[in-house]
Formats: C-alpha cells, sequence, structure tokens
C-alpha cells in the first residue's frame, strides 16, 4: 500500500481549524452566518458526517488516497488508532459495533487495503455486528483506464456487507455516510461499505451546497405476535424438561435485566453461547453450562433468546437434540426463525421487548426446584466440574491446559474482558473462564474467524480506557491464533493499552512437538518433508514481542512462575504485558461425548 511523499505536517495544517464546523447545523442557519460560501473538503465533510452519526472510534492503516480523512478524523474529535494490518483494523472496528452498539470506522486504502479487510466485514456480518468500512479508491475520471490500485470495490463488498456504495457527489455524503451507519445498525446488524474516490479527499465545495442531515434514530424497538407469545407460554408451562439458550444477539439487544429476571422469577436452567455467556453471571446456580451435552439432549422446550440454530448448536438437530424437541425461536430476523427446525412459537422482535411480553404473561409462574430434570442437571454439571478440578490439579510438567486456566481463572477481576481464541485453548477457556458481566467476552464467533484476538483486544481497550479506565482485557491466546497478529502488539504499546496476552503455548496447531523431538526429526531430513503440518518451533519466546516495543514479557513453564507473571501483570497498571505459557505439547481437552469438527484421526 504505497503511501507516496507525503508529508503529514503540510497535512494536519491543511484541516487544523476547519474540521470543527458542526454540520448538523440546519444550512439556512449557516447561510444566515455567512459560512456557506467557505470552502470545505472531502476528507472534512467525511470526518464531521461521521461525527454528526455519533461515530467515535475509526482503526485503520493510512496511505494514498486516504490520510487525510484519517486526521480529519482526528480533528473532529474521533479517537483513531493505526493498525498494523487492515485485517485485524477491521476485527477492531468490529468489535467496538458489539461493545457499544454503534459501529466504528475501518479505514483503508485502495486495492490490497480492501481486500485484505474483507474477511473483518465477513466476519462482522456472520457475527451481526455493526461497522463502517471507508475505503479510498481511484479517481473518478480515471476509471476503466487502469488506475492506481483500481479495482472492482463496490461489487466486491456487496458480498461481504449489508451496503455497499460509492460517493457519487461531494454534496451528498452527509446522507450515503448516515445511510451507512443506520443501515449497519437496524434490523439484523452487520458491515457497510462506502467507497470514497480519490479525488474526493482533497476537492473543495462550499459549505452551503452539501446536503446536512442529523443523526440518525436508534434502531426501532418491535414486539412479537401476541398469538405467538401466547403459544411460547404454553410450551413453557407444559415442558418437563425446560431450557433456555441465551445468544450474543441477546448480549448485543443489551436483554440482561430482563433475562435475569426472567431466569430468576421463572427459576428455569439456562446455557449460554460462548458470547452469551455474562448476560446471566456464569455463577448463577442456575447456570448449566457445565452440563452442556445433557442439557442439550434431554431438552423438551427450549427458549431460544438470540442464539441461531447453525453448527455451534449443532443446527438443532438429534443426536444432540431430541427429535421432539419444541424450539421457542426469539430473534429479530425473520429470515432466521424456522431455520433447520421448525419453532412451536416464532417470536420476531427486539430480544429485551420480547422477553418483557413473556415476563408479563409467565406472570407468576415458576418452574418447580425439585424435579428429575434439575436432579439430572446438577449431577452432571457436579461430575463435570470434579472432572475438570481433577485434571487442574495436576502438579505434572509442562503443564496441561486446565492447570493454566486454573490459575488464570483464579486472577481474573470479575469485570475484566476476556477475549479468547485457538483450539483447545479458546474451548477450554470457555467452560472454565467464568463472565459475570454481558458483553465481556469475545472470541473467534459464528465464523469461527483465526486471527481475531488483538484486533478484538485493541478494541476493548481502548473502549475501556475511555469509559473505565481500571478494567482490564485479557487476551487469551494459542500460539497459533496469536501468529495471525502479533505485531499489532507494537500497537498495544505504542497505544499504552491496558491488555494481558496470555499466550497457551503447545508449540503447535492443535497439538506440537517437544524441544528433543523436534531435534531428532530434523536429523531424519528437510523439515518441509518431515516436520508436522501441524507443529510450530518449540519454545518459542513470544514474551520477547512485547518487550521489544516497551512491553512487560514473561516466559513461565511451571504454576508457580505462571501465579507471579499474573500478579505482576494485574499491579502492572503503566505497562501491557505477555505471559508465554509453555505446556505439554500433547496436552488436550478432557474425553467429550459429542465433538465439533474433529473428525481428523490425527
Amino acid at each position: 500500500m504505497w503511501a507516496g511523499n507525503i508529508c503529514m505536517e503540510d497535512v494536519a495544517s491543511r484541516h487544523r481549524g476547519r474540521c470543527r464546523v458542526q454540520f448538523t447545523r440546519p444550512a439556512s442557519s449557516m447561510a444566515s452566518e455567512g459560512a456557506s460560501q467557505e470552502p470545505v473538503t472531502g476528507a472534512e465533510i467525511i470526518a464531521q458526517a461521521l461525527v454528526a452519526q455519533n461515530v467515535k472510534y475509526m482503526f485503520g492503516i493510512v496511505g494514498f488516497p486516504i490520510v487525510e480523512v484519517a486526521v480529519a478524523a482526528q480533528a473532529a474529535g474521533i479517537k483513531y488508532i493505526g493498525m498494523r494490518n487492515e485485517q485485524a483494523a477491521c476485527y477492531a472496528a468490529s468489535a467496538v459495533g458489539y461493545l457499544t452498539g454503534r459501529p466504528a470506522v475501518c479505514l483503508v486504502v485502495s486495492g490490497p487495503g480492501l481486500i485484505n479487510t474483507l474477511s473483518g466485514m465477513a466476519n462482522s456480518n456472520m457475527n451481526c455486528w455493526p461497522l463502517i468500512v471507508l475505503g479510498g479508491s481511484s479517481d473518478m475520471d480515471q476509471e476503466t483506464m487502469g488506475a492506481f490500485q483500481e479495482f472492482p470495490q463496490v461489487e466486491t463488498c456487496r458480498l461481504y456487507s449489508k451496503m455497499s456504495a460509492r460517493l457519487s457527489s461531494m454534496e451528498t455524503i452527509p446522507l450515503v455516510i448516515e445511510k451507512a451507519v443506520r443501515t449497519s445498525m437496524y434490523g439484523r446488524p452487520g458491515a457497510c461499505y462506502v467507497d470514497i474516490p480519490g479525488n474526493f479527499v482533497n476537492q473543495t465545495i462550499k459549505k452551503g451546497e452539501i446536503r446536512y442531515t442529523t443523526c440518525c434514530l436508534p434502531p426501532p424497538i418491535s414486539l412479537a405476535d401476541p398469538l405467538e407469545i401466547e403459544k411460547a407460554v404454553s410450551a413453557l408451562k407444559n415442558a418437563q424438561n425446560p431450557l433456555v439458550i441465551i445468544g450474543k444477539g441477546a448480549a448485543s439487544a443489551r436483554a440482561e435485566n430482563t433475562i435475569r429476571r426472567l431466569v430468576n422469577e421463572c427459576k428455569l436452567p439456562f446455557l449460554p453461547t460462548p458470547m452469551g455467556k455474562g448476560v446471566v453471571p456464569d455463577s448463577h446456580p442456575f447456570c448449566v453450562g457445565a452440563a452442556r451435552s445433557v442439557a442439550l439432549l434431554h431438552a423438551d422446550v427450549i427458549l431460544l433468546l438470540g442464539a441461531r440454530l447453525n453448527w455451534m448448536l449443532h443446527f438443532g438437530l438429534p443426536p444432540r437434540f431430541r427429535p421432539d424437541v419444541k424450539i421457542i425461536q426469539v430473534d429479530i430476523c425473520a429470515e432466521e426463525l424456522g431455520n433447520n427446525v421448525t419453532p412451536v412459537a416464532s417470536l420476531l422482535g427486539d430480544i429485551n421487548a420480547v422477553t418483557q411480553q413473556l415476563l408479563d404473561q409467565l406472570s407468576s409462574w415458576k418452574y418447580p426446584s425439585y424435579t428429575e430434570w434439575w436432579n439430572n442437571l446438577k449431577m452432571k454439571r457436579k461430575a463435570n466440574e470434579g472432572n475438570t478440578k481433577a485434571l487442574a490439579s495436576q502438579t505434572t510438567l509442562p503443564m496441561n491446559y486446565y492447570t493454566v486456566f486454573h490459575h488464570v481463572k483464579q486472577a481474573l477481576p470479575n469485570d475484566c474482558i476476556i477475549v479468547s481464541e485457538g483450539a483447545n485453548t479458546m474451548d477450554i477457556g470457555r467452560t472454565v473462564l467464568q463472565n459475570s458481566l454481558p458483553r465481556h467476552r469475545l472470541d473467534a464467533g459464528t465464523f469461527g474467524t483465526m486471527g481475531v484476538g488483538l484486533g478484538f483486544a485493541i478494541a476493548a481497550a481502548a473502549v475501556v480506557k475511555a469509559e473505565s479506565p481500571e478494567k482490564r482485557v485479557v487476551c487469551v491466546e494459542g500460539d497459533s491464533a496469536f501468529g495471525f497478529s502479533g505485531m499489532e502488539v507494537e500497537t498495544i504499546c505504542r497505544y499504552n493499552l491496558p491488555i494481558i496476552i496470555i499466550v497457551v503455548n503447545n508449540n503447535g496447531i492443535y497439538n506440537g512437538l517437544d524441544e528433543n523431538t523436534w531435534n531428532a526429526m530434523l536429523q531424519a531430513g528437510d523439515p518441509t518433508s518431515v516436520a508436522p503440518p501441524v507443529s510450530y518451533l518449540p519454545n518459542a519466546h513470544y514474551e520477547k514481542v512485547m518487550s521489544a516495543f516497551g512491553g512487560k514479557g514473561y516466559f513461565v513453564q511451571t504454576p508457580e512462575e505462571l501465579k507471579q507473571a499474573l500478579t505482576s501483570s494485574f499491579s502492572e497498571k503503566s505497562l501491557p504485558s505477555l505471559i508465554n505459557v509453555m505446556i505439554d505439547p500433547q496436552s488436550d481437552r478432557k474425553k467429550q461425548a459429542f465433538h465439533w469438527l474433529t473428525r481428523s484421526n490425527l
């Protein structure tokens, strides 16, 4: 991504003092003040249009032709975080959308820069998170001529977004930005792309010619059909083995207060999906996350709150579910209702509002506390927790996953945001590391995307630093996952973000080799022929990446060293840190009754 010979001081001086104009005032008022003839650049119009839509964060990598857009955004009061890769920048911007409910911007250059961003756009769409991507592109008068990095960006982005549009005139920039922000939030949230012709960035027009607009309204609140509510209430009251499944859609909808009331007042067992954790605290006595397989297999009525019956919930089909299970589906997207399983009640609407409707109709009904269903769930939960505790208490070295997570769990503050990715690292972390608050867990999500961790952590830390300075972000990564965007450690240190990275290092993908086995193997021939495809260099010192940029790095091999590193990292408020934890390369999950995507015989 070529940036050309750009003098940043010159760029800043062109925008200094001009980006504070508020475009939300009526044009007639501005004209009466004699300001309608003042020239304004396209970059300034874009920045102020974003401010008018209450956009507060921008992530990206600057270069030709969008440097001035980033500078104008900063001058207008938007926080700009420069990343090391467009993919990570897009992951970060999308995570802000989930955490705050308002989209952030990913700003990227044309051609390869935009293409690098597509993974983040797809991930945002799959997770249903609001996101705005602004991409520089070739000048309008150079289309089809072989312009620098010319590429069919608008057409490409249509596959990855809810809306994809190219700015056609400078006068209408605020209208297009408003529609992109509104579209990203309304209905099922997702990504929206706006293409910026390069010649628009520094071109000027008179302020009086701009078509101004106000901030879009919050997404409208819709209620479910009362007849469907009656069906749902009847099914719940007649259930022998009821179960509530809480998805990240419930977290996105800010429905935690009503869902907690539903669980508490109706005494219902609940199972959170990974990013639904914390809507009701994992420590709640009605949480049956530790008895997941039994809960899914034997529930006869399931209230599905903002979760989809996709691969993560095994499509709602046997053998993981009863063939005759009755699904009560609550979702904001009509097209999702009835996907894979025909629901007994289809509750289309805002999850928070619909849950309140259910509460109103359920009145004082409670599911009995002493039933065979509750006894079975409690027994299975206790057995699984005992198995996990036994694995965590093992004292052999190198450590296993459960020993590591046991000590991490003890060190975590209740209000920290947990970011997690990797194979076993993420899967085991989902069951061991608990959440007490909603929207405090970010992981690979619906798309199963690896490489999201550091981008998500940077986004979470940027929000935390602005809103809750004492809160910490803990990013728990497998060594493979860390490698996708490890250079973002420099971004973390540059902005001094309150992030603790824990790399659970097993020397490979799924599993690796110890140092002795690796060295012996190399004697047998070229690594490209003999090294297992899942293996990495043993005992890699990832912590030195953090140290290289001024953060604090720890190389950990024993439980005592891990506890010391965790204590030191949480007490050190002024430096990011990375704890590189060596574990047994052959460490694995405890035996699973049902496996996810584990057909490989390796």
